[in-house]
């Protein structure tokens, strides 16, 4: 997952300094959790409570799995957090969750540890919601812990399928990347495991809903999840491969077309959007670098009002986390790219900006690079 999951989530809470998000597609699996249980289990496993009482025992369980799912990515996160990896947030949606670490783990041994960790949570919570269930005699109560009880193993046993990139598949990738001391080929391998289990899913999906079985939509929708994910893994690791010992030095414009921050944006459109073709200019001011312009800022404001604004009224301000040096890595600066989401940033040394670097100077560096 990337930075675009953050998109339509809103922080709830924050647990051991990891803030924990909801996406807003969980509110339809909540909504369809607490309907059903409310409209038909709970009505079978208790008939003589009130309608009332099944619908807050259904948003109750739907709340508890949140919970649930939850506790399986702090797992993951608090693993990770022992191997010094940042994690930037959790987030939970319509598949699961999904725990945001930036870096790789550092050894085989560290990608094992922190891929179990998520299915060993989930399998401590089933048996501590089973003895709950056991201990209990309230024919009311006893479903709810029998529905968690189950829902935690079934979530444990669903993440253990090795398809990367779920946790099974990282525990495939660890046992592959200790075997053959290459993490890239281990991730290459691991994610196509994944989509040819994925494509399993799809097409039992598609048998099952010809055969009337409804719940082969599911199937051909979490195989489709998992097919992306994985395809995106094995892209991620090949644009990785790609660009291993490249410098940004390699790749950054060092003669920059810049613009003074006092002329209006009629005359920055016509004299430099339209002249050069680019999508954005670095702005500076008696050699003092202030930010960035670029198309955005630009539309956002009326085309009548363009002979009125000034460059330096909608410039976007240099901030220091968005620049990087010239003998950094290039994937630190796609990653400062990606998770900032910028389309360029500044390449500084010494405290003195000496060029710039754009995604799309890598793209053409990396076709460049392929012929």
């Amino acid at each position: 997952m990337n930075g675009s999951m953050l998109q339509g989530s809103w922080r709830i809470m924050t647990v051991m300094g990891i803030p924990i998000r909801v996406h807003f597609s969980w509110l339809i699996i909540f909504g369809l959790i607490t309907w059903s249980l409310s409209a038909y289990y709970f009505p079978a496993a208790a008939p003589d409570l009130p309608v009332a009482s099944y619908w807050l025992r259904g948003a109750i369980a739907a709340l508890l799995l949140f919970v649930s799912v939850a506790l399986h990515e702090l797992a993951h996160s608090y693993v990770a957090l022992r191997y010094n990896l940042v994690i930037e947030s959790i987030t939970v949606f319509i598949f699961g969750g999904v725990a945001q670490m930036k870096g790789e783990p550092p050894t085989p041994k560290a990608e094992f540890r922190i891929a179990l960790a998520g299915p060993l949570s989930s399998l401590i919570l089933s048996g501590i919601f089973f003895l709950l269930y056991a201990a209990t005699v309230s024919p009311g109560i006893r479903p709810l812990y029998s529905y968690l009880a189950r829902i935690n193993f079934v979530l444990a046993l669903f993440n253990l399928i090795p398809g990367f990139p779920m946790d099974g598949g990282r525990v495939l990738r660890s046992v592959l990347w200790k075997r053959g001391k290459d993490y890239l080929r281990a991730t290459r391998q691991a994610s196509g495991i994944g989509q040819k289990i994925a494509l399993f899913f799809i097409f039992f999906g598609l048998f099952s809903l010809f055969s009337g079985f409804t719940a082969g939509m599911w199937m051909m929708v979490i195989g489709w999840f998992l097919y992306v994910a994985a395809q995106m893994s094995s892209q991620q690791a090949n644009l990785q491969a790609s660009l291993a010992g490249v410098k940004v030095k390699d790749v950054m414009v060092k003669d920059m077309v810049t613009i003074n921050p006092s002329i209006t944006l009629d005359e920055a459109v016509n004299g430099y959007f339209l002249r050069y073709g680019f999508g954005g200019f670095p702005i500076f001011q008696e050699g003092r670098f202030l930010g960035f312009v670029t198309l955005k800022e630009v539309k956002d404001i009326p085309r009548e009002d363009w002979g009125k604004v000034t460059v330096s009224e909608v410039l976007v301000p240099h901030d220091r986390k968005w620049e990087v040096s010239p003998d950094s890595d290039i994937l630190k600066a796609l990653e400062v790219m990606i998770t900032e989401d910028k389309g360029r940033i500044a390449v500084a040394e010494n405290g003195k900006v000496v060029g710039l670097i754009t995604r799309n100077g890598i793209a053409r560096y990396m076709q460049l690079m392929e012929r």
